[in-house]
């Protein structure tokens, strides 16, 4: 019996997926998590306008949603003060990365990322065949220079860089990325994946056109605006490179629902707001549990604060598996030496009780395993 013909770069690939979602790790317990900490969505719910608008589009759903996005990219476009044509909508930033890249990087092309940053870039590149060169984080911050110091010494094609930054949750000054841009090496696009910016202090957002034929920039509904499940997001970029979207886009692949969803919460300023303050208020409760218990939390930017927890990569796994056990779902950075963290998405009140009456135990498995005291080397 003979099976598909593989490509043989389809072939040498590992069999695995950037992440193992929660539903698959409550079927591997075979309990659900009292506590769902570990994917960076937005526990509190959507924007009030986009559960509004979906209730009222619901009967519309016979249709496939519209191939262009068109009400939902003009909408941005005023948001963005830009041009329709300078956005693209997509299944979310995983989507969009994954076309960007197809679009770029064939078999030995290079791109640049930091050494631990977001692996779904990874992941996309090693499906064409390109070749990931790294850089160490900064301090807990990725760092722009270096970043693209590399992307010269290497030739690449693409340089990816979060602001605000997943796992670590830090942040750049907008003005220091779009300064930094004069460093970029000619023919080299840098992503500039926005993914948290309306959780992160003003002026994170980087002055940077709409035009810039450096830039793409990336959005998502996911985190803020509370619609993970709906996997919708945009890229703002020059003309001619969303133009060449359309040449690989999945055309009906965002839905109408997120289309609808989207647009109402783009409008609905006090919901966002309201959902920002009440990160920002996790964000203190997390940190507060985490000094409570004589770790340190860090600096955050985004709906979640990443915990340095005092030791190693090792010592941070059974803090996290312990939790795991427990009923608590969070994750960790999976690099040195920022994998000595472990990194908890802001939820509701509940959920955050639950993680702080389970992380001293976690704390004191995780100890009584290594048979170290806290503060021993």
């Amino acid at each position: 019996m003979t099976g598909p013909r593989y490509t043989p770069l389809v072939a040498a690939l590992p069999e695995t997926v950037p992440f193992v979602g929660p539903e698959e790790l409550e079927r591997r317990r075979g309990v659900p998590f009292a506590a769902r900490l570990g994917a960076n969505e937005n526990g509190f719910g959507p924007v009030p306008a986009a559960v509004s608008a979906m209730s009222r589009a619901l009967g519309e759903v016979w249709k496939y949603g519209d191939a262009t996005s068109f009400h939902l990219r003009a909408t941005l476009a005023q948001e963005h003060r830009c041009e329709i044509d300078n956005i693209v909508v997509g299944e979310g930033i995983d989507g969009l990365l994954g076309i960007l890249v197809r679009l770029l990087i064939g078999a030995g092309d290079k791109v640049v990322t930091s050494l631990g940053a977001y692996p779904t870039f990874n992941y996309h590149v090693a499906g064409c065949g390109g070749v990931v060169e790294t850089v160490p984080y900064l301090e807990d911050h990725e760092d722009p220079k270096a970043l693209f110091a590399k992307a010269r010494e290497v030739d690449a094609k693409l340089v990816y860089l979060a602001n605000p930054d997943n796992p670590m949750g830090s942040w750049h000054p907008g003005a220091a990325i779009a300064a930094a841009l004069e460093d970029l090496p000619e023919g080299c696009l840098l992503i500039l994946d926005e993914a948290y910016v309306e959780c992160a202090p003003a002026g994170t957002a980087a002055p940077i056109s709409a035009d810039d034929p450096r830039v793409i920039r990336m959005r998502t509904f996911s985190k803020a605006y509370g619609m993970a499940g709906l996997r919708i997001g945009y890229a703002v970029g020059h003309m001619n490179l969303i133009r060449a979207f359309d040449k690989l886009r999945n055309h009906f692949g965002v839905n109408l629902l997120a289309q609808t969803a989207a647009q109402a919460a783009v409008q609905d300023r006090k919901g966002l707001s309201t959902r920002v303050k009440e990160i920002a208020t996790a964000r203190e409760q997390i940190s507060t549990i985490a000094r409570d218990n004589k770790l340190m939390p860090l600096p955050s930017a985004t709906n979640f604060v990443t915990i340095d927890c005092g030791f190693d990569g090792e010592f941070a796994k059974r803090v996290m598996d312990g939790l795991f056990e427990l009923g608590c779902f969070v994750r960790m950075p999976f690099a040195a030496p920022q994998n000595r963290c472990i990194r908890v998405s802001c939820g509701p009140a509940d959920e955050l009780e639950t993680f702080s009456q389970l992380l001293p135990i976690a704390l004191k498995h995780a100890m009584g395993s290594t048979g170290r005291a806290k503060g021993e080397p």
